[in-house]
């Protein structure tokens, strides 16, 4: 399975990557909007460079045809871009079209199993069930991802579910077991699921049993 941090925050994607565990980063107008950078195109560039893998970046024009524009724009920006495109009716001449030039794609805001079947019948590289939104109404989220799955398998799809709009360690937990190929995680979610209080525990647990050997090197006899 494939982590995706999710933020435009450049700090915290500096921080992340060095652990290896961060597969790609997906990002959207609000996360984009929130960093308040000057110059969004630069900004952009430099998540690009400092991420091995895939970027997603969302389209914020509407009408069809500036979508297909604004979309080959954002695909020339660097080789590991992926373009993010909401699902609309209208806009899948367009998605259709942009796949069929080796576009890479992410179709976002995918809410129900009829979209996903849609979207993944165009050969699109990601579609992102949101889960969090589904959970704010009183609806399991997460039944959605195990549908996703259980299409893919049916149809061989190409296209990896990637699950979105994670709100907590249990939506987690359950992509993983699920089978999603990818989950996109908050930072700051990221940190809860680093710093488990039984891991810590033990940490304190071995320091404290350590000192009272009074050893200052493990290979010292002295």
């Amino acid at each position: 399975m494939k982590l995706f941090l999710d933020t435009a925050n450049i700090d915290l994607i500096k921080q992340w990557m060095p652990t290896g565990v961060i597969d790609g980063v997906t990002t959207n107008p609000s996360l984009i909007a929130q960093e308040k950078n000057g110059n969004i195109k630069a900004a952009l560039l430099d998540i690009c460079n400092m991420v091995n893998g895939d970027v997603s970046i969302e389209v914020v024009e509407k009408t069809p045809e500036k979508v297909y524009a604004q979309a080959k724009e954002i695909s020339n920006l660097a080789k590991n871009v992926v373009v993010k495109i909401p699902f609309a009716q209208e806009y899948l001449p367009v998605i259709s079209k942009l796949t069929k030039e080796n576009i890479k794609i992410n179709v976002t805001l995918i809410f129900s199993l009829t979209q996903a079947l849609l979207v993944s019948k165009l050969n699109v590289k990601y579609i992102s069930p949101f889960i969090g939104r589904w959970d704010d109404i009183d609806i399991d989220g997460m039944e959605l991802i195990k549908d996703l799955v259980t299409m893919k398998k049916n149809y061989n799809f190409k296209t990896e579910i990637l699950a979105a709009s994670i709100r907590n360690v249990i939506h987690l937990q359950k992509s993983i077991l699920y089978g999603a190929d990818v989950a996109t995680i908050p930072p700051l979610l990221l940190d809860k699921v680093f710093k488990h209080p039984l891991t810590i525990q033990g940490i304190e647990k071995f320091d404290n049993d350590w000192k009272k050997l009074n050893k200052t090197n493990m290979f010292n006899e002295k």
